[in-house]
């Protein structure tokens, strides 16, 4: 036997007389418990109220427009006798509108776009996998601060999110533009029916960019294909994610390190009776950490909902390492806690093992700030690409004897180009340039490193 049952608006604190913005069902719908049935909108909050049992809508006592309080009969429904003991007015609080009504369901992709695989998104298969050709595949759970914030409702946003939909890209046609359940299955049938519509469009990140073309270059001339290493084609994906999901700035200067080098020669001979070999990069990893710790927001991370910034209270430093079949960053464990000759040790053994192809995805992982160095190779300057949830990455050059003004005289010191790329959308330029200044003033004064 079926029960009919009155729908109440829940206790919603001290509102009263807030409008219906949507009535989300119609007579004769067949809902389940929690569905949302209706949507209220205040100057402070936006909420669904919710079905507390499923039933058949048999009559709707309210339309969009009407202002509603706690009490307020939202409609009647028929449900089941067994579950006419639940007290329909029994609601979740209120929702602020600035939080999605389900934290736990996937971020939006464009809808042009497709979506991400189901590989968890610390999962490098998730980069070579080919993406759907078709917006009906949630995202990994990645929260979007505009699209948490789009004008709205919570059920709107949440059908958005199940269709891998951005709404910072849908029109609404509601009162004050606001996005109705309409404007998000037209915007999913136009990117349906759109030309190129895949993933090689924009990597789910909201770009519309036209597809790279099929060049057939034998016929300009000979050519032989080498098929990318599997490192190659996951780092790839990878970095082409962070190229353009973060806004880069590339801070570029030179640091004399005539002081340094210097030192290094001098504990090289010591350093090869323990049997580790000294370079520079020991250096700029006890340099880095100092820095990091004077300026934290570059150790630090961006919440997966761009709402705050998690402070790491350890340093680890990823070393990018040059091996045969491509780049790979292991990441160097507590480097604060250890000595120029322990982290010479540890480089050397990390430096061997990711070139035989001994690599263990934990060395990979936890890294807090990035070093990329091709002194060994040369060039000066280049933009290093911040390795994404790290918020910087630093840049080393090949070190070059110039001639420098002391206020005297030019005298040869040698040179060595820094650029610090780091996370526009937690670090300004002036504390950019900040960071940067310090650790040149570390690495030129060989006695900062002991304090």
């Amino acid at each position: 036997m079926a029960n009919l049952i009155e729908v109440q608006v829940p206790d919603i604190g001290d509102f009263k007389n807030i409008p219906v913005i949507e009535v989300l069902v119609k007579v004769g719908d067949t809902v389940r418990a929690e569905d949302a049935l209706v949507t209220l909108e205040s100057d402070k909050a936006t909420l669904d109220v919710p079905a507390p049992m499923g039933g058949v809508v048999q009559e709707i006592r309210l339309a969009v427009g009407d202002k509603v309080s706690q009490g307020t009969v939202v409609l009647t429904l028929s449900a089941e006798a067994t579950a006419a003991s639940v007290v329909a007015s029994v609601q979740p609080a209120p929702v602020p509108p600035s939080v999605s009504a389900s934290v736990s369901q996937p971020a939006p992709v464009t809808a042009a776009s497709a979506s991400a695989p189901t590989a968890t998104p610390s999962s490098p298969a998730a980069i070579s996998q080919p993406a759907l050709p078709q917006p009906l595949r949630a995202a990994p759970a990645v929260d979007d601060h505009a699209f948490t914030n789009a004008h709205a409702s919570p059920s709107v946003r949440r059908y958005a999110r199940e269709l891998g939909v951005d709404l910072t890209r849908v029109t609404g046609s509601g009162p004050k533009a606001r996005i109705l359940l309409e404007d998000v299955q037209s915007f999913v049938k136009v990117a349906l029916t759109a030309p190129g519509a895949s993933s090689a469009t924009g990597g789910g990140l909201g770009f519309n960019l036209p597809p790279l073309a099929n060049v057939d270059f034998s016929r300009f001339g000979e050519i032989r294909e080498q098929p990318l290493s599997r490192i190659q084609k996951l780092s790839g994906g990878f970095l082409h994610r962070n190229w353009l999901s973060i806004p880069h700035i590339t801070q570029h200067d030179e640091v004399d390190i005539t002081d340094l080098e210097a030192f290094r020669k001098d504990q090289s001979e010591m350093a090869k009776k323990a049997g580790v070999k000294m370079t520079l990069l020991g250096f700029l990893l006890k340099a880095s950490v100092l820095a990091l710790r004077e300026f934290p927001q570059f150790n630090a991370s961006l919440s997966a909902d761009g709402e705050r910034l998690i402070l790491k209270q350890y340093f680890h430093v990823g070393v990018a390492v040059d091996t045969p079949t491509g780049l790979v960053v292991p990441v160097i464990k507590e480097v604060d806690k250890k000595g120029l000759i322990e982290l010479a040790r540890e480089l050397g053994e990390v430096s061997a093992r990711m070139r035989n192809g001994k690599i263990n995805p934990t060395d990979l992982q936890g890294g807090c700030f990035s070093i990329s160095s091709l002194g060994g190779i040369g060039g000066t300057h280049f933009t290093p690409i911040i390795n994404a949830p790290e918020v910087a990455i630093l840049g080393v050059g090949k070190a070059v004897v110039k001639p420098v003004w002391n206020g005297k005289d030019f005298a040869p010191r040698l040179m060595l180009p820094l650029s610090l790329s780091y996370d526009h959308r937690v670090i300004d330029g002036a504390l950019g340039a900040r960071f940067s200044t310090f650790l040149g003033a570390v690495l030129s004064d060989v006695r900062r490193l002991a304090l």
